[in-house]
């Protein structure tokens, strides 16, 4: 598979589980600030790095849930940051929010294509933990931007930060999924 059919085959897995948690618990996240979200991107990017640092998962959902959750959550947020937030919550009908979903999952896949134009694909020679590293650098830059209130001088702003999370994150989902073999074993011991 080429990179944008990996993308999308992560991105398919992604939005499965976006359409099935709200099949349960409807739109309630509509009723997330996005610098709420930015925290919940910033506790599963910090709960990867714990547990790659400390080789322990005591919850049980391992590293590429995670990955799945700072896409959703970067998702959410690129939805909010158009929306704003709901005061009520769950004010959003839920194939407009698949509909919203799909569209800024687009943009994410356009962005990520162009880029990975320009840099040759260098992301296939990153490891695992640097993706983490770049997301929660991105998490902070993206709280000191809320912490500003919008106003840069010289940054993309919060929507770009969001979309590079996500992009990076993906990238994490692809290089672990590779990682394996057919049967769900690691391809190499280290």
């Amino acid at each position: 598979m080429n990179t944008q059919q990996q993308f999308e085959k992560e991105m398919a897995r992604c939005r499965s589980l976006f359409v099935d948690k709200m099949h349960d618990y409807g739109t309630a996240w509509r009723i997330l600030r996005p610098s709420s979200l930015t925290d919940q991107i910033f506790i599963k990017a910090n709960r990867i790095r714990t547990i790659q640092q400390t080789g322990e998962n005591l919850v049980g959902e391992g590293i590429a849930s995670e990955f799945v959750g700072i896409v959703n959550y970067c998702l959410m947020a690129l939805i909010q940051l158009e929306l704003g937030a709901s005061d009520e919550g769950a004010d959003l009908p839920c194939g407009r929010a698949e509909e919203l979903y799909d569209q800024k999952a687009k943009e994410c896949l356009q962005l990520m294509l162009r880029k990975n134009h320009d840099y040759g694909e260098a992301w296939r020679s990153m490891r695992v933990s640097s993706y983490v590293d770049l997301i929660l650098m991105k998490v902070l830059r993206t709280k000191q931007i809320e912490d500003l209130g919008g106003q840069t001088r010289v940054s993309e702003g919060i929507a770009a930060n969001y979309m590079d999370m996500l992009n990076y994150s993906v990238f994490g989902l692809i290089q672990l999924s590779s990682a394996r073999q057919a049967d769900g074993t690691p391809v190499c011991q280290s």
